[in-house]
């Protein structure tokens, strides 16, 4: 038995790690996968939507498809030229930084040393540098190319979706099949809930950083806002950063610590109410995932595709709670990653 079970551990690890090898070289073709993944539990009840209004299915889904694709190339045109302002500013906010640290080593009577914490910045081109930020803000015009493999993913699945049942009951004996089917449709429900939901509030909260970010007068509004909203499918620590970033920029660009610290006072009240207040009441009961499974879940996801696999890595840690939740054989997954 003893042997059976590290056995059967080792071929767990095994596994894990030549998945894991699997995603980060085949990368170009899975990360447009998951990404579509994710774009069909969220718009699955868009679909479900309009399919009761008696519009064709096949109507639906180009229509869902369409208003996608618009919504993602304005949006990237908004942050592109959202970006190239803040390019050309970001010399000046360098620049500011510099002078900042400097006149608090003064204030501070800090000893003087011949280490520049700073002193990289020196060795750098600003307009180089602004060049730099101008052409990573272009990527997500620029993502508008690998995008149309997402959109490819995305027609099969929508277009798919409700094939399996009859999949499964053409498959199966009649008992079997309803077990089935009723799994599926609890596996697809609680994704659905979450991620819906969670896209919800992670547009209310970027909404709203961006309203107030425009009432304090901070430029670049938009980016922060976008930002924001992207960050905030990474708990706790992306709401932390997306907070900090307009602290910091509010501060460089008003030279004012009293109006920066009172953004950063009520962005956490806004975080507060949304996050601790808003978001629970939507969510019911949740999923009650364990914080040390969503650090190794953004570990090991960051470890594959950066940025983009962080912001995705606790969605995909749903998707495989909740089928863990639904299979009997894979249960002991659930409890695992379960708080």
């Amino acid at each position: 038995m003893e042997r059976n079970k590290a056995l059967t551990v080792s071929n767990v690890i095994v596994a894990v790690f030549v998945v894991g090898l699997v995603l980060r070289f085949a990368r170009s073709v899975f990360f447009p996968f998951f990404l579509a993944l994710f774009f069909y539990f969220v718009l699955s009840p868009v679909l479900n939507f309009l399919t009761k209004l008696n519009i064709p299915h096949p109507v639906a889904v180009v229509i869902i498809v369409g208003l996608t694709f618009l919504i993602i190339y304005l949006l990237g045109l908004v942050i592109y030229s959202s970006g190239a302002v803040f390019a050309e500013e970001l010399p000046t906010y360098l620049q500011k930084l510099t002078n900042l640290l400097n006149e608090l080593q003064t204030e501070l009577k800090l000893p003087q040393t011949d280490v520049d914490p700073l002193g990289w910045l020196k060795g750098l081109d600003m307009n180089q540098v602004g060049s730099l930020f101008l052409s990573s803000a272009g990527t997500v015009l620029s993502f508008l190319s690998t995008f149309f493999l997402v959109l490819i993913f995305l027609v099969f699945m929508l277009a798919g979706k409700g094939k399996l049942k009859a999949k499964i009951k053409a498959s199966f004996e009649k008992e079997q099949a309803t077990q089935l089917t009723c799994m599926v449709d609890n596996i697809e429900n609680e994704i659905q809930r979450y991620l819906a939901i969670k896209t919800v509030m992670c547009l209310l909260t970027g909404f709203l950083t961006f309203s107030i970010l425009v009432l304090f007068g901070v430029r670049s509004a938009v980016i922060f806002g976008f930002i924001t909203f992207l960050l905030n499918y990474i708990p706790t620590i992306g709401a932390i950063i997306a907070k900090i970033l307009p602290f910091v920029f509010t501060l460089l660009q008003f030279n004012s610590f009293l109006k920066a610290v009172w953004l950063l006072v009520i962005l956490f009240v806004l975080d507060a109410v949304i996050g601790s207040l808003l978001e629970p009441r939507m969510m019911g009961r949740g999923l009650g995932m364990s914080p040390l499974a969503i650090l190794f879940a953004l570990f090991f996801w960051g470890w594959l595709w950066g940025i983009t696999g962080m912001l995705l890595a606790v969605p995909m840690l749903v998707i495989l709670k909740s089928i863990a939740d639904n299979v009997p054989s894979l249960k002991f997954f659930g409890a695992l990653v379960s708080k």
